[in-house]
């Protein structure tokens, strides 16, 4: 069989080309993409993400975590109960932990105010309720939610037990006072919740609630025996919420007894 010049050229530039990719994807294959960034952008890791708040080294009148959370979430502020919009507030012991809660509490802790946040649970009923798949548990443990994919249902919000998802019944825009271009801002109509800052572990940042507190909350890996919070857990006595429901909250709340 005879081939002209043109369908020469074709097979023969076309096999190069192959050969110039082939060759291109085996350096990339060897060669570590995250070594070329810079250290403090690499993305933090953890086989399980988890927290554990020290109610002794937690003011009471200290917002410092609330509002740095908030700042960097867009979250907005309506100041009414109604459309309250929140990823980290706080409520009375009684409220947080009604297992525990009883007339000999220990003096000054039974009318603490208590940090709450999404517990990010091993077994999580929202992710098991959510019909669009809006909210799912990634491998690390951080319960996810996709506000775009969010319909409003708030059947996760029923299947909470710990009140830690807020919906948007207004549009929430308008009441960010300053909003923050590094983070989406949400519409009406959409449910939205703590997510341990999923998008500054990816850049090798804390949670900004752990970088603006004074040491009460400790995040790290509860895999590793040797993170900061492995360590405080095993040398303190802390209990979580409602465990008795089968959730597995990954947030531990530290109770000191001097």
């Amino acid at each position: 069989m005879r081939i002209n010049r043109r369908k020469f050229l074709k097979i023969t530039g076309v096999a190069a080309l192959g050969l110039i990719a082939e060759s291109k994807l085996d350096m990339l294959s060897k060669f570590d993409l995250t070594e070329a960034l810079p250290e403090e952008k690499k993305a933090l890791e953890a086989e399980q993400w988890g927290m554990a708040i020290d109610l002794g080294k937690c003011g009471d009148e200290c917002r410092d975590c609330i509002e740095a959370c908030h700042k960097v979430h867009n979250v907005p502020a309506f100041d009414n109960p109604k459309d309250e919009i929140f990823w980290l507030r706080t409520i009375g012991f009684e409220e947080a932990f009604p297992e525990q809660a009883h007339e000999f509490v220990k003096k000054g802790l039974a009318h603490k105010p208590v940090l709450t946040l999404c517990n990010h649970c091993r077994n999580p009923p929202c992710v098991k309720v959510c019909p669009t798949q809006a909210t799912w548990l990634r491998e690390d443990g951080i319960v996810m939610m996709d506000m775009h994919r969010c319909i409003g249902c708030r059947y996760c919000m029923a299947a909470c037990p710990y009140g830690a998802r807020s919906f948007n019944w207004r549009d929430p825009r308008p009441l960010i006072k300053e909003i923050d271009p590094e983070f989406p801002t949400r519409g009406k109509g959409v449910v939205e919740k703590c997510n341990f800052c999923a998008e500054r572990l990816a850049i090798g940042k804390i949670p900004a609630c752990v970088e603006a507190c004074k040491g009460a909350l400790i995040f790290g890996d509860l895999e590793d025996p040797n993170s900061e919070v492995r360590k405080a857990l095993e040398s303190s006595y802390s209990i979580r919420r409602k465990p008795g429901l089968g959730t597995e909250p990954k947030v531990y709340y530290i109770i000191r007894g001097e």
